[in-house]
Formats: C-alpha cells, structure tokens, sequence
C-alpha cells in the first residue's frame, strides 16, 4: 500500500515558545536551543541550510557546519570560489535555516555576510584534520570535473607537496552573517505554531509574534 506524501500528518505537541518564557534577545535564545539540540543528541545540530541568490536572481541552498557564534554574527569556512562563494560577493545577503526535526524547533537567520579575518581563517584552517586540510586544496568546489579520479589525483598531490603542513589556501576561509531577523519556530498542536521574529529597529531588538 502506497502512502501519498498529501496525507503525510504530525502533531506537534513537544514544547512551546512564548514571549514570557523566551529571551530578549536572540542570541541568547538561538545559545539556548542549540544547547538543547546538542544535549538531546539531534543529529548534527550544527548542520544549517545557507541560502544565496545569484546574478540571476536564481536562490540556491545547501548545508554546512556552523563553526561559531557570539554578538558578531554566525560563522562557517567554506571554498570562497565555491558557488555560493561567487553568489556572495555578487549579494551579500544570505539567509540561514536550522532545523531540529525531534526538538520540532525551526531558527531562521537573516542579514549581511562578510569574510571573517586571515588570523581566523588560519586558526581554524590549522584545528581541521590533516585529510580536510588537503582536501581544500585538492577539490574545485563547484567546478565541473571529469569523474573521482581528479579528487584522488589532487588529493595526492597536494599532500606529496606539503605533507603534513598544508598553508590554508588563499580561496578557503571563513564567512560572518551579522544577523538583522531572527525567528524561532516551535511546532505546536492543530497547526497553531509558535512563531517569535525578532528584527533590529535602530540599536534594539524587538520581539514580536507572528500567526503561524
């Protein structure tokens, strides 16, 4: 018997999010729901869809790590030639989703991405295993390629060439979203989720519900 994806259903009855009980301001909420993630054991609570628009104004997604946080904005590495690396020097303005599908909690991330500085990208660059270190050299994120092969030669002669000291590549390093939106999805029973946006107007947050 064939289920059709229309008639897929779920209640979501796990939690709920309301002005009294939430945090004033959003980076203290997003600390305490990717707390909660993690210590539930979600799998990969780091993992976040990054979402960026072209020349063509053609959006386009994928998933990273997030790799840090603080009142600066959200971080991850990435090839800096990669597509989104391109979609991001064209438009600055990128989107971030995560998703924790058991915690029925959904965090929306909006605003203006920069590279973080050399001495970051170094110091993470220089933490990473030996095989992901050779590995930004190696792959051409993005670029058509004629089979495996051209990963394993690369990667083989990358690491014959610096052994076990590779340089961070001038194209790999790290980017910064400093947020201007936020919002906090809870799921909730008879589809009456909890939705809280908070959105910077002058220096201050606000927080506000949205109907879900």
């Amino acid at each position: 018997m064939t289920t059709s994806i229309a008639d897929l259903r779920k209640s979501y009855e796990r939690a709920e999010l309301n002005e009294d009980a939430s945090h004033a301001a959003p980076l203290q909420q997003f600390d305490q729901w990717l707390k909660e993630a993690i210590a539930s054991e979600v799998p990969e609570p780091n993992a976040m869809t990054v979402a960026t628009v072209g020349s063509d104004l053609r959006p386009s997604t994928r998933v990273v790590l997030i790799k840090g946080y603080d009142e600066r904005g959200i971080v991850w590495f990435t090839n800096y030639d990669s597509r989104k690396g391109r979609q991001i020097a064209g438009n600055p303005y990128v989107a971030l989703q995560f998703h924790w599908v058991e915690l029925e909690r959904v965090v929306r991330i909006e605003g203006i991405v920069e590279k973080v500085s050399d001495a970051e990208s170094d110091e993470y660059f220089a933490s990473r295993p030996l095989d992901s270190r050779i590995g930004a050299w190696a792959s051409p994120q993005s670029q058509v390629i004629s089979g495996r092969s051209v990963l394993v030669a690369n990667a083989a002669k990358y690491g014959a060439q610096f052994m076990l000291k590779p340089p961070r590549p001038p194209h790999w390093g790290g980017y910064r979203l400093k947020p201007d939106q936020w919002e906090f999805w809870q799921g909730r029973k008879s589809r009456l989720h909890d939705r809280l946006r908070y959105r910077m107007e002058g220096d201050a947050w606000v927080r506000e519900r949205l109907a879900p």
